[in-house]
């Protein structure tokens, strides 16, 4: 397995390799119309490595040019209602505290677009959205140069964007999908110059997934983990002053807001010096995420035994990265997932069907799993409105 020594954040050349995946998907959210297809998809192996210098966290087997970000890739959580009070919530902190009001918003890596709609809807804002995986019939374009207004544009964020006017550059969940994360915060930090733009970037805690030993939230996708202390550093060194760093969704994501600057300044959050925990969690993670992933096979291995249906419910990266990890297949029969898009698709790695959650009806699942455990209570109201009686369990 190649092994890429140099952290893609800091540039040292102390990463040590601690958890390997071998032959998983290369893509977790592409819609894979038939089974055939979904188990054929390319495969490639992954190898977490630790930086002892920054915290940063990376795949040094990495091989960027299996990925296809496209119109078919559907990664939109805008059909749980949870997600979607978390999404406004934070539309209304975003728009409050930055002063969005009739301004201009450029959102890298915006999905479908829903929530620069939103933002822009919220502070009568005017917003570009930039991401290969935006279609048209999903959020329409507005008027260009309207308040309120959103255009897109299907690419990969890249210099030809730079002179985008920005009272706000935002980019949510994608950073970590980026394998040069130095470069692009460079080229970001370069494209505000003198100006006093607002950047804004979301994304997953991995000093939660370590000390879960939540090895479903590993996944080929996700190249680059951040800790709230590594992505501080990264901003920092790239010209850019913290203004804020939290954790939100459940201590799940991290959020930092910043301002183009020497690196110094700004505030220092208490959650940025996390290094030596973290080191602390990758040893014990190196020790236990083999026990976590055989007692998961163990598991669903005595429930097969027993004749008992087991479902997971949501069709996202992480029950990719729990079947493709465990290596099962007749142990669960199928995948819900509450998007319409997904239904009728199948998972890529394994082929399992994804359908609508009226199908437990008639599946009748002994157990289903949820692969976040923040909608439990959604999943436990929709449940019961199905009148599906089956013990439900999170990851």
């Amino acid at each position: 397995m190649p092994h890429d020594p140099r952290c893609w954040s800091c540039g040292a050349r102390d990463v040590r390799d601690f958890y390997e995946v071998r032959g998983i998907p290369a893509h977790s959210c592409l819609l894979m119309p038939t089974p055939e297809e979904a188990v054929a998809y390319p495969r490639r192996d992954l190898a977490l490595g630790f930086c002892e210098a920054c915290g940063f966290i990376q795949n040094t087997a990495f091989d960027p040019t299996v990925h296809e970000y496209s119109p078919r890739y559907e990664e939109t959580q805008g059909f749980s209602g949870r997600f979607n009070r978390f999404a406004g919530e934070l539309a209304r902190r975003l728009v409050f505290r930055h002063d969005l009001r009739g301004k201009d918003i450029v959102e890298i890596g915006c999905g479908k677009g829903e929530f620069l709609r939103l933002l822009c809807e919220i502070g009568d804002n005017r917003g570009v959205g930039i991401d290969p995986a935006w279609r048209p019939d999903r959020v329409p374009e507005g008027r260009a140069g309207d308040r309120g207004s959103v255009r897109f544009i299907p690419q990969l964020y890249s210099p030809e964007h730079a002179d985008l006017p920005a009272d706000l550059i935002l980019c949510r969940h994608t950073l970590e999908h980026i394998q040069p994360v130095a470069e692009l915060l460079r080229l970001v930090r370069e494209s505000i110059g003198a100006k006093d733009t607002v950047v804004v970037v979301e994304v997953p805690d991995v000093g939660r997934v370590l000390r879960e030993r939540a090895f479903w939230d590993i996944y080929y996708e996700h190249c680059s983990y951040f800790s709230p202390g590594s992505l501080a550093h990264l901003f920092r060194s790239s010209g850019f002053d913290v203004q804020d760093l939290s954790l939100d969704f459940g201590d799940q994501y991290i959020l930092i807001d910043a301002r183009p600057g020497g690196g110094l300044g700004g505030v220092r959050s208490a959650l940025e010096d996390d290094l030596g925990r973290l080191a602390d969690d990758v040893r014990r993670f190196e020790v236990a995420a083999p026990d976590r992933v055989e007692g998961w096979r163990e598991s669903l291995a005595r429930a097969r035994e027993r004749g008992q249906h087991v479902a997971l419910w949501g069709s996202g990266s992480k029950a990719v990265s729990f079947l493709t990890t465990l290596g099962v297949r007749d142990e669960v029969g199928c995948v819900v997932d509450v998007n319409p898009f997904k239904q009728g698709m199948y998972m890529p790695g394994t082929g399992h069907p994804i359908v609508a959650p009226e199908r437990l009806k008639t599946y009748r699942p002994d157990a289903v799993v949820a692969m976040n455990p923040v909608y439990l209570d959604e999943i436990r109201r929709e449940m019961r409105g199905l009148g599906v009686e089956a013990e439900l369990v999170a990851v």
